[in-house]
């Protein structure tokens, strides 16, 4: 059997997997975004001080993954969201079946919007489909302007990119017009934040499209946590 052919099943199976999360998200009306980027991004102080700024706002719940340990799970839960942490081991990416099986640790009744915290890497995470309505790459100043022309298929797979770590970017010498030139020639129609999770720049009007979107896609006026 060519190492294609294995490729394939393993994708068609997680897709099918997705599918299911996906109606089953639909069907409790919670907004789901898979939040991909490489290691180093600041991608888990930014996630904790998204669900800082959304309590009252929409109550979210966190799965987090990660090779090893439970470090990320224990910075994350700062942020008094309920969270969940998948050890992958060897794995360098979540796949749909992991989801399903951490939804159950969860309080899915009681949320409105679902984050997961992909493993670090930008490369495997891009081929699975978790079943999310917003898959949101990070991409921080630290990295250099042309991450997103290294790894096109992680980028082209985004419904939002987020430069992290603004306040850092002169002391890199990153050129932010450099980097959203080569985001809009990889991922024309991806929606772009430029943010802070240190200083708080960007991060309000980050949090605001969230509630936006999932009050437009999925809300319920029962179940809205305050207003927009």
């Amino acid at each position: 059997m060519r190492t294609v052919q294995v490729g394939q099943a393993i994708l068609s199976r997680n897709d099918k997997l997705a599918e299911r999360n996906r109606g089953f998200f639909q069907a409790h009306k919670l907004s789901v975004v898979n939040v991909l980027s490489g290691p180093g991004s600041g991608k888990t102080t930014f996630l904790r001080e998204t669900a800082r700024g959304l309590n009252g706002k929409l109550k979210t719940g966190i799965i987090v993954g990660d090779l090893a340990t439970d470090n990320d799970a224990q910075k994350l839960r700062a942020s008094g969201a309920p969270v969940v942490q998948i050890t992958t081991g060897t794995m360098c990416h979540l796949e749909a079946n992991m989801i399903a099986k951490a939804l159950k640790q969860l309080p899915v009744e009681e949320l409105q919007l679902l984050i997961i915290e992909n493993v670090g890497n930008l490369v495997c995470p891009a081929s699975f489909d978790l079943g999310e309505d917003l898959r949101v790459v990070l991409l921080s100043v630290t990295e250099g302007e042309d991450k997103p022309l290294k790894y096109p298929p992680m980028f082209q797979a985004a419904d939002v990119v987020i430069i992290s770590k603004i306040d850092l970017a002169e002391a890199c010498e990153f050129n932010p017009e450099q980097a959203l030139a080569n985001i809009r020639r990889v991922a024309p129609k991806a929606r772009v934040f430029e943010t802070s999770a240190k200083t708080g720049e960007g991060m309000d009007a980050w949090r605001e499209y969230l509630v936006e979107y999932h009050l437009r896609g999925k809300g319920d006026p029962g179940r809205s946590g305050g207003e927009v």
